[in-house]
């Protein structure tokens, strides 16, 4: 109840604070107008950070005194301290235009004090201390970069503070969560006024705090702890998984394109999602999903659910997948991966990608792995799984090589990506369960199927064919999706249901480049009407046009077949016309 009264509290004062600032920032010219390598299209005033920062003092101070919890001053001193002192570097950026060698030189320098004062004792190895210094100082510059689209970084960040409070809340103590519910009440506070269409920025200087709150919250637990630290890591890694991912998206890309990583631009992960269709908000909701999901396991591995692992291991697989997907959108004038193709060796390179499919395979390798432990999790209790896993242990090199076999014997890897369709789901499954039958034979042979169960492997075919067709068919989805979702693309009717409108549906839905999106299918014979087809309703003919303008609000009408003619196609067009709805007709030629 308290924390939820410190949230809430810091929510309104946040939003009251943010109003004040920002009629400050207008009075005084804190303004930060449009740039080429800015996303903001209009000036908009800056210095919402002071809202965030002040409120996150004065709650987290009134709360020390309050519960006299003394004996975690120091702790909570020591990371306030050094969010405040990133703050102040932020305020010499927002005002003076450091340099991105000495941000990142402060950053540095900031998380070498907070790791000194919060390893006084010297309890952890000297290559944890350096590893946590440049923790320390990506996260805060994560958060920085992440801070390019309306809301984006104040929505990723308001989530992870939170998770952060519940995965770790026995490591941080009552303080420290205290101290992040009031940060993430204070960024719901401000996002009110940075959502889009933004009217407040929060500058670096609000950046640069909430990424050395959150890199300090996430390093308590790996210094404090007696956690292993590769498991607490990557809890953290998943709640911070959208600035991570985004961070080294962005480094990766301007890298390849020959590009220095400090040059701004207009090239992150969201920008890419705007480019494919998306409009500002769904680009900022995708990725808020993709810290929820992120932050949602995380919780759950720190409460005991080991069994969710594979799940992760699933996910961070998801969150490459669509790197690999948005790095194919242009975002740097037809010099993508132009560094690369310059490399010595791109030969090299261009054989392993292209030519044998190594990153396929490699891929292929960890969802066999993952999916034949999962499957033990599924099909044992706890006593049981202890028995039978050692078989796991003994049989996966085994299972690995018959299931990569079968996998390659089916052709799957000849198959597009683009393109994977039904006649797709035939060769997964012969592949699959070819893999399951050499891999029965292989324990039954080499183990005498001792300490195995048929149910694991029954569950492991399942799995792994769910596997295989998610990752092969992601980039057609993420395609489809992309096109559904723009709300820069006309809205079509296509007036016949027939073979030649479906072919016309399936290709508007695949060819961004059309800048079209079916909305459903009109037709006069009444066997095809009150149907759905393709996922599209079917409307009604010529009659019933005009009430179908309006439900479906096309802004154009194709006709997808010859015999769709006289009288019937004028008083298409007279209606059309009348409604401001262009007409168009499908043509198809073969010479």
């Amino acid at each position: 109840m308290i924390l939820f009264t410190l949230f809430i509290s810091a929510t309104v004062l946040s939003y009251l604070f943010s109003r004040v600032v920002q009629r400050s920032a207008i009075r005084r010219g804190a303004i930060v107008s449009p740039h080429s390598d800015r996303w903001n299209r209009r000036s908009i005033p800056t210095f919402g950070g002071v809202a965030i920062v002040a409120t996150s003092v004065i709650l987290s101070a009134i709360f020390l005194l309050l519960s006299g919890l003394i004996d975690e001053v120091i702790t909570s001193s020591i990371v306030m301290l050094a969010a405040l002192a990133m703050f102040l570097v932020g305020m010499a950026d927002d005002n003076l235009q450091l340099t991105p060698l000495a941000k990142l030189v402060a950053s540095l320098v900031v998380g070498a004090f907070f790791v000194f004062g919060l390893n006084l004792p010297g309890v952890i190895p000297a290559w944890v201390a350096v590893l946590s210094i440049v923790w320390f100082s990506g996260i805060v510059h994560a958060l920085n970069l992440l801070d390019n689209m309306d809301g984006l970084a104040a929505g990723v960040a308001l989530a992870a503070c939170l998770f952060l409070a519940v995965a770790f809340g026995v490591n941080l103590g009552p303080m420290l969560v205290a101290v992040l519910v009031v940060v993430g009440g204070s960024l719901l506070g401000f996002l009110v006024w940075n959502r889009h269409p933004a009217r407040l920025f929060m500058g670096d200087c609000g950046s640069l705090f909430i990424g050395a709150i959150l890199a300090s919250a996430s390093l308590v637990p790996i210094i404090k702890s007696d956690a292993p630290l590769f498991f607490n890591g990557f809890i953290a890694s998943l709640i911070l998984v959208v600035p991570l991912f985004d961070t080294g998206f962005v480094l990766i890309l301007r890298r390849m394109a020959g590009r220095k990583a400090t040059r701004g631009g207009t090239d992150h992960v969201s920008h890419r999602l705007v480019s494919l269709g998306f409009s500002e908000r769904s680009a900022v909701r995708i990725l808020y999903v993709f810290g929820l999901v992120g932050g949602a396991l995380a919780v759950s591995l720190s409460l005991g659910g080991s069994s969710l692992l594979p799940i992760a291991g699933l996910f961070i697989v998801g969150i490459i997948l669509a790197g690999i997907y948005l790095a194919r959108v242009p975002a740097y004038k037809n010099e993508d991966f132009l560094a690369l193709q310059k490399s010595a060796l791109a030969p090299f390179l261009q054989d392993l990608a292209f030519r044998w499919h190594v990153g396929q395979v490699l891929l292929d390798v960890l969802l066999v792995s993952s999916m034949f432990y999962a499957a033990y999790l599924i099909r044992f209790s706890d006593d049981a799984l202890g028995q039978f896993l050692p078989s796991f242990a003994a049989s996966l090199p085994i299972v690995l090589a018959c299931k990569l076999v079968a996998l390659y014997l089916s052709g799957l890897y000849s198959r597009s990506w683009s393109t994977f369709g039904l006649r797709d789901l035939y060769v997964v499954a012969y592949g699959v369960g070819g893999g399951s039958i050499l891999s029965i034979l292989a324990a039954a042979y080499v183990f005498r199927f001792e300490l195995f169960s048929r149910g694991v492997f029954l569950i492991d075919a399942l799995l792994l064919f769910t596997a295989v067709v998610a990752t092969r068919a992601s980039f057609r989805l993420m395609g489809e999706a992309a096109v559904n979702r723009s709300k820069k693309r006309r809205r079509v009717l296509i007036y016949g249901a027939g073979s030649g409108g479906q072919l016309l549906a399936r290709e508007m839905r695949v060819n961004r480049h059309w800048m079209l999106s079916p909305v459903g299918f009109l037709d006069d014979d009444p066997k095809k009407q009150l149907r759905w087809i393709l996922g599209l309703p079917v409307g009604g003919g010529v009659d019933k046009l005009k009430a179908s303008l309006g439900r479906y609000r096309a802004e154009e009408i194709i006709l997808s077949s010859d015999s769709i003619n006289g009288s019937v196609e004028t008083k298409i067009r007279e209606v059309c016309k009348t409604h401001g709805v262009s007409v168009r007709r499908l043509r198809v030629e073969i010479s």
